[in-house]
């Protein structure tokens, strides 16, 4: 027991170490999923996308995609979203496979995804299901673009992925496919990262903060 604690206690010193220098220098893994409807109850994962980024740059080679094989029908509106059929999936692995990839991914690195709530929501039930815990240290693009501006902020809605990386003049990757989206979301994280860390919001731990702060005023 004692070596496993210290393991964790150290696992969360490097974490806490890494939050505190300059982002660029922490390393990031923009996750994507497409699910098989939006009930945070109910629904379940069918595909996830996952990129990694390291010194402010998209890693290609280390991207991940996988399908999950769901543990309920799709439904006809997500279907319409993803095109992902129940035959599309029949022999995918289970979740706890999906669960497995994204638990080694996420080791010591801060969790991106766009609108996260929903992510961790799903991912937390996932990992539950699996009987691990899920308590990633998450950053959301959706309220990095409320604090730069770009999105505003007394809109109840979350900002469209496809609109806010047009609105940036980045190109859209594949949408609602699980890894063309964590690309998109992605490229999208980098350039409001960089804009934010102008006016002085340049260490990892600024950018979960600016997070956690939109959670607190009841978004997400």
């Amino acid at each position: 027991m004692g070596g496993a604690s210290s393991v964790r206690a150290h696992r969360r010193f490097r974490r806490a170490d890494a939050l505190v220098r300059p982002w660029r220098d922490a390393e990031f893994v923009v996750v994507d999923l497409e699910t098989t409807g939006l009930d945070l109850v109910r629904d379940t994962i069918v595909s996830y996308g996952a990129v990694v980024v390291r010194h402010g740059r998209i890693v290609v080679s280390e991207s991940v995609y996988g399908l999950v094989h769901p543990e309920c029908d799709i439904r006809p509106e997500a279907v319409a979203v993803h095109t992902l059929r129940e035959v599309d999936v029949a022999d995918a692995p289970p979740s706890s496979e999906a669960v497995g990839v994204l638990r080694g991914l996420l080791t010591d690195r801060v969790l991106v995804a766009h609108a996260a709530w929903v992510e961790r929501a799903f991912l937390s039930r996932a990992f539950r299901d699996s009987g691990l815990k899920f308590r990633p240290t998450v950053v959301d693009t959706a309220a990095l673009a409320r604090a730069v501006g770009v999105a505003p902020r007394q809109h109840r809605c979350e900002p469209n992925l496809e609109w806010l990386a047009d609105t940036l003049g980045l190109p859209v990757v594949d949408p609602h496919h699980a890894l063309g989206d964590a690309v998109t979301t992605a490229q999208v994280f980098l350039a409001l990262a960089s804009r934010l860390e102008r006016v002085g919001y340049d260490t990892a731990r600024s950018l979960v903060d600016l997070s956690a702060g939109d959670r607190r005023l009841g978004r997400g």
